[in-house]
């Protein structure tokens, strides 16, 4: 016995035409509770857009006033200078701990004798970039890296290294 045509495909009834409406419903759920809890919950979370494509993520929840471990995401306000203003948010990795060592080989950076990025001598629109600065890093200071070649991240002296008073939190992606 064959199985009856779907109407709209033309073809027998599969599981597929339910998937995206399924994924949309919980996307949905997944945002209003994110929303929710941001309501109820404003001076704890924010929610971080990633402008730039130095991370594969682009949409963050912000946990304030949580100091990330090595290898999660960390929320942090620019210092200023170069192409953005003070006070910008940016989301990167946190590689580096106070006395961790950063070391440099030429242009490639390392921490704890861990890769960590190779530092560009010039950046997209032709500007020369400096490298970061190197050695154990002191209390209060943290390595930040992106996996993205032009991250403007702590391989650059415009970033360097960042003071713990300019982190918001520990950021979490959600897409």
């Amino acid at each position: 016995m064959r199985a009856p045509l779907h109407p709209a495909l033309g073809s027998a009834p599969t599981e597929t035409p339910r998937q995206p409406a399924r994924q949309l419903r919980r996307s949905c759920l997944c945002a209003g509770a994110i929303v929710a809890a941001i309501l109820l919950f404003p001076l704890d979370f924010a929610i971080g857009i990633n402008a730039s494509p130095s991370l594969p993520e682009r949409v963050f929840l912000i946990r304030k006033g949580t100091l990330p471990a090595a290898g999660e995401f960390v929320a942090f306000r620019w210092a200023g200078g170069g192409p953005y203003r003070a006070g910008v948010t940016f989301v990167k990795i946190l590689a580096g701990v106070p006395g961790d060592t950063v070391t440099r080989t030429d242009r490639e950076f390392f921490v704890n004798a861990r890769a960590v990025g190779t530092a560009k001598r010039v950046s997209r629109t032709g500007t020369p970039l400096e490298p970061g600065p190197i050695g154990i890093l002191p209390p209060d200071r943290y390595y930040v890296r992106a996996p993205h070649p032009d991250s403007l991240d702590s391989r650059y002296a415009l970033t360097g290294w960042i003071a713990r008073e300019q982190i918001i939190g520990r950021a979490y992606a959600l897409f």
